[in-house]
């Protein structure tokens, strides 16, 4: 098979078509809106947002964090973001307790009632990132979804679930990116600073 100005064309194609499923679905729409509402009264309140997911999810949990806790187009003070990535925890959770309860550990060590956890998970089925949605709920934490289409099992446990109309997962993670930045974007224009 060879790849050529046509195979560029159908992945564009493909990502656009993604995005005007989107621009057509108020219920996504919404739940867009709603989850940057929870992140923004978190700050207020003086809470955290925490992230977490796999593979390119990991990478989406931590760009999303760095444009709160630096800048992403205003200058303004930092908000208190973070992803749960950190690798010695990672690989010390997964020797001594399992790869499964890597999220949930950490969000039970620094995750406290009215915080915010934002999950990413293409499928919505990956078992460490379903335990930290059910630990962050035992804490009292509000949690938000960023899955593909079906939403899987984390689509029953969010309190507000981004279901991206695809299964491929690169159309789906690209959504997540652009719906995340659009998400901070709502929070720097309508947070009153001081």
């Amino acid at each position: 098979m060879s790849f050529n100005i046509d195979s560029i064309k159908k992945n564009l194609s493909e990502s656009i078509s993604v995005k005007e499923k989107i621009l057509q679905d108020d219920k996504i729409l919404q739940a867009v809106f709603e989850s940057a509402e929870i992140i923004r009264n978190a700050f207020i309140s003086e809470n955290k947002l925490m992230l977490c997911g796999n593979g390119g999810s990991t990478c989406d949990a931590m760009h999303i964090a760095e444009e709160l806790t630096g800048r992403y187009e205003l200058d303004r003070p930092p908000f208190p973001a973070i992803s749960l990535t950190d690798s010695s925890h990672i690989t010390c959770v997964s020797n001594d307790y399992g790869f499964v309860d890597i999220f949930a550990r950490a969000i039970w060590a620094i995750g406290k009632k009215n915080d915010v956890l934002l999950a990413l998970s293409t499928s919505g089925n990956s078992e460490n990132v379903i335990r930290a949605v059910k630990q962050a709920k035992d804490m009292g934490i509000k949690v938000i979804a960023f899955t593909g289409k079906t939403g899987g099992e984390i689509f029953s446990l969010a309190d507000v679930t981004i279901r991206v109309p695809s299964t491929k997962t690169s159309r789906i993670q690209e959504v997540h990116m652009l719906l995340g930045h659009t998400m901070i974007e709502m929070i720097e224009q309508n947070y009153e600073y001081r």
